[in-house]
């Protein structure tokens, strides 16, 4: 096991060491407080937050917001007829989109919040789509498909499972419909039962794969920042020795 994979493990036991990192900065919080305290202020009960003082205004780096950001831009753009979602993030990606447009999510679990411009259908992508098949020209899955068949959100498990994700995928795709797909990229691994990570040209390898065109290929690299239009014969060049990237791919289902 790696440190970055050691560090990983112990978090999702409970324990955020990067917090712990953070302790150094009680004395300024005790000093700060006392300061407080002498100008008149009251405190109600302790509340440490500690290191935000030092920190940047605002997060704009990482997977999620720069891929929740450029789709759902692209979809404004667009302005399809009906799009789909199927498991990306409700408090990221949905919610950018849900306010210009209608957007149907799709995920496995159940979704009790009612959501302006939200209509939630809960599904399993891993069995047949039925009505839904050829039902929609936009549609995404974002940080998602990667997870299917691993059981963490009470999905049966599968090995395959990611694979029949991104047929059922297909099958709701109408002829010439877009479809925006997100995924971890770097060196091909299971990391059980978080999530898979693929070879970045890996989806363009998977079963039916050749009844979609990649139209577009951007990622976001190891230190969270975005990369726009890589050229098709620079990918692999381009994502050489990356370890926990996000590829995110723009496919047309051909006619």
């Amino acid at each position: 096991m790696t440190v970055t994979a050691a560090f990983r493990f112990v978090r999702e036991l409970g324990l955020d060491l990067r917090r712990v990192r953070r302790l150094v900065h009680l004395p300024r919080y005790f000093r700060d407080l006392r300061r407080w305290r002498r100008a008149g202020g009251h405190v109600s009960t302790l509340f440490p937050v500690l290191g935000d003082w030092c920190d940047q205004s605002g997060n704009a780096s990482g997977a999620y917001f720069h891929q929740d950001l450029l789709v759902a831009r692209r979809i404004y753009e667009r302005r399809p007829v009906r799009h789909i979602d199927v498991g990306s993030r409700i408090d990221g990606f949905v919610a950018h989109v849900a306010v210009f447009r209608e957007i149907e999510v799709l995920d496995i679990r159940p979704m009790h919040s009612r959501i302006p411009n939200v209509r939630f259908i809960q599904a399993d992508l891993m069995s047949d789509v039925g009505p839904l098949r050829a039902s929609t020209d936009s549609l995404s899955c974002l940080h998602a498909l990667e997870h299917f068949g691993l059981g963490r959100y009470g999905d049966h498990l599968d090995p395959d499972g990611h694979l029949r994700g991104f047929s059922s995928l297909i099958d709701m795709l109408k002829p010439g419909g877009t479809l925006y797909l997100s995924v971890p990229i770097g060196r091909p691994s299971v990391e059980f039962n978080a999530h898979r990570i693929f070879g970045c040209l890996e989806p363009l390898t998977w079963p039916r794969a050749d009844l979609l065109r990649l139209e577009c290929f951007d990622y976001v690299d190891d230190d969270g920042e975005l990369h726009e239009n890589v050229p098709m014969d620079r990918i692999r060049e381009r994502c050489a020795g990356l370890e926990h990237g996000c590829g995110i791919y723009t496919f047309s289902r051909c006619e």
